[in-house]
């Protein structure tokens, strides 16, 4: 993105806000199925991503490179505030009357995943991730930011993404290691978190 659209991004231009959404809406919404597995959240955290970069706009540099760390960094934001709102909802409903437990739909919703044969051999591991882990596996392994880029996004030192990262991977090879039978030849097994990028754009 050149500096004249920065600028002009920065200075409240519509029609180059525009061109911002239509160059990097997906990129967003695929970073934020990622973080969430569900369709419908990542649609609204889209929206959310894009509005908060409107309010936040005079932050974004007028000279650098493409804004897409911004980006996935503040959809980043947006879902941990979303899961912070989720927790503080689930428990003002623990607090009411118990009903009749209604039939919950969010497993058929989640079946279509995105980058399917990979995602679904890494979708149980995933849930033994602490977020700052799954965080930084999704834009370095997925989203394909390389660690300057994903610590910009974060907010946090190079040092600390390459050590999530690691603790990450290391946490997934273990959880995804099959049981071994007899007769099977060892490292016969697929890499389910080798690249799976959208690319730097």
């Amino acid at each position: 993105m050149d500096t004249h659209l920065r600028r002009r991004i920065r200075a409240g231009d519509h029609d180059a806000f525009a061109a911002l959404f239509d160059a990097y809406a997906r990129s967003v919404y695929n970073h934020a199925y990622r973080l969430t597995g569900d369709w419908t959240i990542a649609e609204e955290i889209v929206s959310l991503t894009f509005l908060e970069a409107w309010r936040l706009r005079t932050a974004l540099d007028e000279d650098g490179g493409s804004p897409r760390p911004w980006l996935l960094g503040i959809a980043t934001n947006v879902v941990r505030n979303q899961r912070r709102a989720a927790r503080r909802h689930a428990a003002a409903l623990s607090r009411l009357p118990r009903e009749e437990p209604v039939r919950d739909f969010a497993d058929e919703v989640a079946g279509r995943l995105d980058d399917a044969a990979q995602l679904a051999l890494v979708r149980a591991a995933l849930t033994g991730l602490r977020r700052p882990e799954r965080e930084v596996l999704a834009l370095c392994v997925w989203s394909g930011l390389d660690y300057a880029a994903a610590a910009e996004a974060l907010g946090v030192p190079v040092g600390t993404v390459r050590s999530r990262l690691s603790r990450a991977r290391a946490k997934l090879a273990k959880h995804l290691e099959p049981p071994r039978i007899p007769g099977q030849m060892r490292g016969d097994r697929t890499d389910a978190v080798g690249p799976l990028r959208e690319g730097n754009r």
